[in-house]
């Protein structure tokens, strides 16, 4: 679970990794960690959680505020990316570690909702690269003149990012901001800057890759394999299927949530 100040491992192994590699580290196995507290660590060691748990949510915090800004001034899409997953996990980790049923409910959507949004920007990371040839987000923009479809896919994955109501990852992080200021207020107005920073860089990089003019004249790109409009559209699919109807869900969410506070009383 890459946690400040337990992090350094996560951004230079997303970027080196191949992106089968990449989608796997962060869609999946990443949520081992997340889960492994929830599951194991949560009810085995309720007096851990009482005396570290306070320790927990603010190195949690920090690493939202930390991790966002260095995301900011990525130029690597790719990095950029792994920088952002730092600061999505470390509000499911400071929403767990908050211990009611709002923080912890809230932790299962969102990893499901990172889940699907990570590995969808991770897929675009790649076909921005095998398209042409750079991640550098400098050297790219005016794509929506080139490919407008995808313009749109890409738009949807990043709106669900930024958590935007009516996507998957809104129901998520509202939860964990509410469990987390139950926990104390102060604490919530910095885990809440994810929302606002969380905007900065994911918009930010979208308009500099797809608006504008073309920076580089020896950058093109062409129509989506067949292939790649399929796993796009399947994405962007679930992000507004759970957006817009997230219920199911969030009742299996809620049930375990309350199951988990009750071993823990």
């Amino acid at each position: 679970m890459p946690v400040f100040p337990f992090h350094t491992w996560q951004p230079d192994t997303y970027v080196n990794a191949p992106t089968q590699g990449t989608m796997l580290l962060s869609g999946i196995m990443l949520k081992m960690g997340t889960f492994g507290v929830i599951k194991w660590l949560l009810p085995v060691v309720p007096l851990g959680l009482e005396k570290w748990g306070s320790t927990a949510i603010v190195i949690s915090v920090i690493g939202i505020v930390y991790a966002s800004c260095i995301a900011i001034v990525q130029k690597d899409y790719k990095r950029l990316i792994a920088y952002s997953s730092i600061a999505h996990v470390g509000l499911i980790s400071a929403g767990i570690f908050s211990a009611n049923q709002q923080g912890i409910q809230g932790a299962l959507m969102q990893m499901l909702a990172h889940g699907v949004n990570v590995v969808g920007l991770f897929f675009i990371a790649d076909i921005l690269l095998r398209h042409t040839g750079t991640r550098d987000i400098d050297r790219l923009g005016g794509i929506r003149g080139m490919n407008g479809n995808f313009a749109v896919l890409f738009l949807i994955i990043v709106l669900g990012a930024v958590a935007l109501p009516l996507t998957n990852g809104f129901v998520g992080e509202f939860l964990l901001i509410n469990g987390v200021y139950q926990y104390s207020a102060i604490t919530a107005a910095f885990a809440g800057l994810t929302i606002i920073l969380g905007a900065v860089y994911m918009l930010r990089s979208y308009q500099h890759i797809m608006l504008g003019e073309r920076k580089d004249s020896n950058i093109a790109f062409g129509p989506l394999a067949s292939t790649d409009k399929i796993v796009l559209i399947i994405i962007c699919a679930v992000i507004l299927l759970f957006g817009v109807y997230p219920k199911p869900l969030n009742e299996i969410a809620e049930q375990g949530a309350r199951t988990l506070i009750n071993m823990m009383r």
